[in-house]
């Protein structure tokens, strides 16, 4: 029993070692001894393997490149064209003028002139409350300068009769200054009493709240019958959002604020905002520029404002926000599937009379699908978008659709390439 399991395990690995010399035989790897060399003594029949000429280039028998087939791939050629220059961030939305209605005095609450949530302008009645002990009080104030201008209409006359007096020089100086000075009380009074009815005038337009910007108001904290207090402990009746024009509020880096502010005044920046679960995109531009920079993230924060009449953007939410700051107008793109890294950085593979050459590359950017070259590639060149893994420098290359071969479906992205 022993016996057959041993020859078993010999059989079996007999069998690996020769599918180990096949695959590389066929690979066209090299095949390590000693399943390269005939056994010692013995002579194995068959073809004879030509040796390699002398006009063989240099290295082809070390890494196998010439008796390797050709690796399946599929190209694109490098495109010189306009790019925009971008920064994507994640925005807030945020209301340029967020107001929190209280009242000024306390009273009674007669009643709520909107609808929750509704959309009010400048001046709208929001809130009346009651002001009729004000009322009063003002009627009282007005009477009292009515009484007033009487008082002195009679202290005029009687002013005018006593100098005509002392003209003829029958009254006395006593009564002429009395008589002044009874006008002159008066007419302060007056003075007095109109201060009065306008302060009690301003005083009652507390009672009658109106809207102080445009926006859309939310809930009413209070509805009719509640008291209202004054106060900056008191409670919000209601609150308006001002969102036609509205914020959107970003923060990028901080080794982008030069070009920013260079963008800006060259007036070539431009921002689109689109809010999270629309897919509509809303254009604005630079508003509000921070004036520092935050230490702890390294970043700044920006402000654009966006015209918002159908109201895409709401205060609160979220979204993708795009600054374009500029367009260069013939950069170097390809693919971004084409874009490779290594240990020496990034490289792409160049096929130069197909054969496949690896080229170091510096990527600026990403610009959606395209990948923007600063250095490495002049822009004639053809490189390999797909089958890159089983590419090594100076492979044999045939391009996938030629000699019977199907073309390559849309937007085909598969690493896994062909041998064959």
């Amino acid at each position: 029993m022993a016996v057959l399991t041993f020859g078993r395990v010999a059989l079996f690995s007999a069998a690996g070692v020769l599918a180990a010399g096949a695959f590389l035989h066929y690979t066209g790897r090299p095949v390590p001894w000693p399943l390269d060399q005939v056994p010692y003594g013995k002579v194995i029949p068959g073809p004879v393997k030509p040796a390699a000429s002398a006009s063989a280039p240099a290295g082809s028998n070390r890494s196998g490149q010439a008796s390797r087939p050709p690796v399946t791939v599929v190209t694109a050629k490098v495109e010189r064209r306009a790019m925009p220059v971008r920064i994507d961030a994640i925005g807030t939305v945020q209301a340029i003028s967020t107001v929190n209605i209280r009242s000024r005095v306390d009273s009674q609450i007669m009643a709520v002139e909107f609808r929750d949530g509704a959309m009010v302008n400048k001046g709208d009645v929001l809130f009346r409350l009651d002001s009729r002990q004000l009322e009063a009080q003002l009627r009282q104030a007005e009477a009292n300068v009515a009484r007033d201008k009487a008082s002195l209409i009679a202290a005029e006359s009687d002013l005018r009769r006593a100098e005509e007096l002392s003209r003829r020089e029958i009254a006395t100086d006593q009564r002429l200054d009395t008589s002044r000075t009874a006008v002159s009380t008066l007419r302060a009074a007056i003075r007095g009493g109109e201060a009065a009815v306008d302060n009690l005038r301003v005083q009652l337009s507390y009672y009658t709240i109106t809207a102080p910007v445009s926006g859309r108001v939310g809930v009413a904290a209070l509805k009719e019958g509640n008291i209202a207090k004054s106060g900056d402990s008191s409670a919000t009746l209601a609150t308006i959002n001002q969102i036609d024009p509205i914020y959107v509020s970003f923060a990028v880096a901080q080794r982008y604020l030069p070009e920013i502010r260079e963008a800006m005044l060259a007036k070539t920046a431009g921002v689109q905002a689109t809010q999270q679960g629309a897919g509509k995109s809303v254009e604005g531009a630079i508003a509000v520029v921070d004036n520092s920079v935050d230490a702890t993230t390294g970043t700044i924060q920006l402000r654009a404002s966006f015209d918002n009449p159908d109201e895409t953007l709401w205060p609160g939410a979220l979204g993708q926000v795009r600054l374009t700051l500029r367009t260069e107008a013939d950069a170097v793109t390809v693919p971004r599937e084409a874009v490779q890294t290594g240990q020496n950085g990034s490289y792409v593979f160049v096929i130069e009379n197909a054969l496949a050459r690896a080229r170091p590359i510096v990527v600026a950017r990403n610009v959606d699908d395209r990948a923007v070259i600063a250095s490495g590639l002049t822009g004639d060149e053809t490189v390999v978008i797909d089958g890159q893994l089983l590419l090594t420098e100076g492979a044999r290359t045939t391009e996938r659709g030629r000699g019977g071969q199907s073309p390559p479906a849309p937007n085909l992205t598969s690493q896994r390439g062909s041998a064959g």
